[in-house]
């Protein structure tokens, strides 16, 4: 058993930390594996690698594709991927354009319904250029401007499914997310199935169909889980012969989440996995 956070974000995607933070930190919290999630990248995944090693981290590379179906949330976790795949290349750039699309609609939006901001506002939020144009940095950029108290609150009032600015342009199927990651030689996992806006029957259903399609595991232990929803998902891991991946979804300093909480442990199986 190793412990391990699997799922924490960095300033390549919408996080606010930079993977020296992220690894100096789970050092200090006594993390001794942790994988880098940014949001439909892996650009980071080379500093991250590096700063691992000098702070005597295991590392193993990863990505949180924000997948959608009907409307609904269904990230999905990749680990352990050949990034030059061109599978994974192809993807990557298809999620990129999308970005670039999507944020260009929400745009579109939020000035016919008063919020106006700009392009430009909106890529200066961005600490890599190359990463993909995350609605968080939309939120941060109208936040600036007082639209909102904070981002997260613009976040919930203009760009959550159903809002004036909402919009799916670029999503992937969750589907499409499992099959490049095992096309990719990686391990998927349904990141926090108990934020998933569905019924546990029509969620188990779904479950179900991700693993005909490569589904490798489900993230039963996660940071805003409770001792009940956690006990559930392990369940149906085991009814389903799905491995259990957790993670702190840590996107910043001092907020809830923080890194290497829960104290997950990754058991043999699942760290060989990610190890090698």
């Amino acid at each position: 058993m190793i412990r391990a956070d699997l799922h924490v974000h960095t300033y390549f995607s919408d996080g606010l930390l930079s993977p020296a933070e992220v690894m100096r930190t789970a050092k200090s919290n006594g993390v001794e594996l942790i994988s880098v999630t940014d949001h439909d990248t892996a650009l980071g995944a080379e500093e991250a690698s590096k700063a691992a090693e000098e702070y005597g981290v295991k590392f193993v590379n990863g990505i949180e594709v924000s997948a959608y179906k009907n409307g609904v949330k269904l990230h999905t976790l990749g680990y352990n991927l050949n990034l030059h795949a061109s599978v994974f290349k192809d993807f990557t750039e298809e999620l990129f354009k999308g970005s670039v699309k999507r944020a260009e609609d929400i745009i579109c939006k939020l000035n016919k319904n008063g919020v106006f901001i700009t392009m430009d506002e909106v890529l200066n939020e961005r600490k890599c250029n190359k990463s993909p144009v995350h609605s968080m940095f939309i939120a941060r950029a109208a936040t600036k401007k007082g639209y909102a108290k904070t981002p997260f609150n613009f976040y919930s009032e203009y760009l959550s499914a159903g809002k004036c600015a909402y919009s799916e342009i670029g999503r992937p199927s969750p589907e499409k997310a499992v099959e490049v990651i095992k096309l990719s030689g990686g391990i998927s996992s349904l990141a926090h199935p108990a934020r998933i806006e569905m019924e546990d029957k029509e969620l188990l259903s779904l479950i179900k169909e991700l693993k005909a399609c490569g589904l490798d595991g489900i993230e039963a232990e996660y940071s805003a889980h409770t001792a009940v929803k956690t006990a559930y998902f392990k369940e149906i891991a085991r009814q389903n012969s799905l491995l259990v991946t957790g993670g702190s979804d840590t996107h910043f300093k001092g907020g809830n989440r923080k890194i290497g909480t829960p104290a997950f442990f990754a058991d043999k199986i699942l760290a060989d996995k990610l190890l090698t």
